[in-house]
């Protein structure tokens, strides 16, 4: 056999052990609106620090909401 024949078989053998492999479907995540706020926040685009203060404002917001409704439920 030809060194080209012999290149060829062992390709055809790679294509076909690689065809013949188990595909795995990858599991992606949804980003909540949150998560996908906060990237934006920490990237360079104009407007980002605006939008990161708006998080940080709201979930400040948040915290001090969960601590007047566990307050109210303690007495």
């Amino acid at each position: 056999m030809s060194l080209r024949r012999i290149g060829l078989a062992i390709a055809g053998l790679m294509i076909g052990i690689t065809a013949c492999a188990k595909d795995e479907p990858e599991a992606k995540r949804d980003l909540t609106q949150h998560e996908k706020d906060s990237i934006l926040g920490a990237s360079q685009i104009p407007g980002a620090k605006a939008v990161k203060r708006a998080l940080t404002s709201a979930d400040s917001a948040a915290a001090r909401q969960a601590r007047l409704d566990s307050a109210e439920r303690t007495p």
